[in-house]
């Protein structure tokens, strides 16, 4: 009877951490930084699916710009994901951090969004972009 009641509450707290880690909240933790080695980083990135950190370029009006750089995802918690950029970003200019899908597209592992494009376009839980933005230092 132990031996029964020890699997069923092991079922039951192995279905509770896998529903919990299909609906944590996909986020982005980053903050301003110099970028001069040609690389920008978020501390953490949680995400719900295998996918892209994808670094647009922003300004004050907050909307996703052209692409810059893009790092992958693992479903779940990321830490130091760094991204290299493909650009040449300057200090004072502003970037967008962003959670991106691994879906549509016609290769997986491929990053292939374009602006507007649907294929590994952005995560949107609740109709709001997961992101945050960081200033070039």
């Amino acid at each position: 009877m132990k031996f029964l009641m020890s699997t069923a509450a092991a079922l039951t707290l192995t279905a509770g951490m896998a529903f919990a880690d299909a609906h944590m909240a996909a986020m982005v933790d980053a903050a301003d930084q110099d970028v001069s080695n040609g690389i920008v980083s978020a501390g953490k990135v949680m995400a719900g699916a295998n996918g892209w950190l994808v670094v647009h370029r922003t300004d004050a009006e907050m909307k996703p710009g052209v692409v810059v750089g893009y790092a992958p995802l693992r479903a779940g918690e990321n830490t130091d994901v760094t991204a290299i950029l493909q650009e040449e970003v300057k200090s004072g200019e502003m970037l967008m951090l962003m959670v991106h899908a691994e879906d549509g597209g016609m290769k997986t592992g491929v990053f292939e969004y374009t602006l507007g494009a649907k294929e590994d376009g952005p995560v949107k839980p609740d109709g709001n972009l997961v992101m945050q933005v960081v200033t070039a230092k």
